[in-house]
C-alpha cells in the first residue's frame, strides 16, 4: 500500500492498494468531508455543547478540535511519517490542560500502523478522550457490488448494541445485535438512526470486504468502544476504534467523571493504535 498524511489534523487522507485502487473515501464535502479525523479530546457530542470542569463550563464541538488543527512534523521517511499537536492559546480557551498529542504512520508491506501518545504536559490532571474514525470506499475498488460487502468480527459478539438520538446524544435503550455468526451485512437501513455503537466488545480486529477479491482488517488491541457508520447511501463505510464515548443523554456530571475519560496524572502518558491491513484474497 501507499498512503498519504495531511498535516491538519494529522489526518490520514490517501491510502491505495499496489494496483492504484483507492481504499480510503475522498473526502467528498458535500456528503462527508472527512476522510480519517483523530477525535481528541472527546469522542461524539457533549449534552449542550458543553462540559463543566469544577465551577467552569467550556464548549466543545463534535469530535473535539484535533482534526482541525495543524500539526507539526516531527520525522519522516521513506515509509513513516510522525507528528505532534501541542496545546496553544486557543486550545487553552476550550480546554484548559497542557498535552502533547503524537502521531506516527509506518507502512511495512500490506500493514499500515497508526500508533498515538496522549501526554498530560502539564501539573494537574487531565481528563481526555481519544478514538480514530477512518472511512473506507463503500464498495472497494476491486470489483464487487456494494451490496456484497459486510463487516465481519474476529469473534462471537453477543452484547447488544446502544444508538445515539438526533442530538447526538447516548441513549438509555439496549439493542438486539445485528452481527449473525460474527457477520454484519452491511445496509443503509442499519444507518438510519446514526452510528451502531459495540459497547460490549469482545473482537480486537474486525475485516471488511466481500467474498471476492482482496479485504481490509482493522485492529485495535485496547479500544474499549467501536463505531460502525455511514450516511445512508453513501460510497464510504467508518470502522471506528474509540477510547471514549458521546455524552449520555441528561449528562450533567464534572468532565473529570464523564463516561469514557481517562484522567492523565502529571507526566502520565495514554497509548492507542489500530492497524489497517490489506489481506490478499
Amino acid at each position: 500500500m501507499t498512503a498519504e498524511i495531511d498535516p491538519r489534523g494529522a489526518q490520514l487522507s490517501v491510502l491505495r492498494a499496489r494496483d492504484g485502487g483507492d481504499l480510503l473515501w475522498n473526502g467528498d464535502p458535500s456528503v462527508w468531508a472527512g476522510r480519517a479525523p483523530l477525535l481528541f479530546p472527546i469522542v461524539g457530542v457533549l449534552a449542550g455543547g458543553v462540559y463543566r470542569l469544577g465551577a467552569r463550563t467550556y464548549s466543545l464541538s463534535r469530535h473535539g478540535f484535533a482534526r482541525d488543527k495543524i500539526f507539526s512534523l516531527r520525522n519522516t521517511g521513506p515509509s513513516s511519517a510522525a507528528f505532534r499537536l501541542n496545546a496553544d492559546a486557543s486550545t487553552y480557551a476550550v480546554y484548559p490542560f497542557q498535552f502533547e498529542l503524537d502521531v506516527r504512520y509506518e507502512l511495512s508491506g500490506a500493514v499500515l500502523s497508526v500508533s498515538t501518545e496522549i501526554r498530560n504536559a502539564g501539573g494537574t490532571g487531565m481528563p481526555a478522550s481519544f478514538g480514530y474514525h477512518p472511512g473506507f470506499r463503500w464498495p472497494l475498488p476491486f470489483g464487487q457490488p456494494r451490496s456484497a460487502h459486510y463487516i465481519e468480527f474476529e469473534t462471537d459478539e453477543p452484547g447488544t448494541v446502544r444508538r445515539i438520538d438526533d442530538a447526538g446524544l447516548l441513549t438509555p435503550a439496549r439493542h438486539a445485535t445485528p452481527i449473525v455468526n460474527r457477520r454484519l451485512d452491511l445496509l443503509d437501513s442499519l444507518f438510519q438512526q446514526d452510528v451502531l455503537i459495540f459497547d460490549q466488545l469482545k473482537s480486537r480486529s474486525v475485516s471488511y470486504g466481500s467474498n471476492q477479491g482482496p479485504r481490509l482488517r482493522v485492529g485495535f488491541a485496547d479500544a474499549a468502544y467501536l463505531g460502525v457508520w455511514t450516511k445512508p447511501g453513501a460510497s464510504f463505510i467508518c470502522i471506528e476504534p474509540w477510547h471514549g464515548i458521546t455524552d449520555p443523554e441528561g449528562f450533567s456530571g464534572d468532565f473529570m467523571q464523564k463516561p469514557g475519560v481517562q484522567v492523565l496524572k502529571a507526566g502520565e502518558a495514554f497509548f492507542a493504535k489500530m492497524d489497517i491491513t490489506l489481506l490478499e484474497s
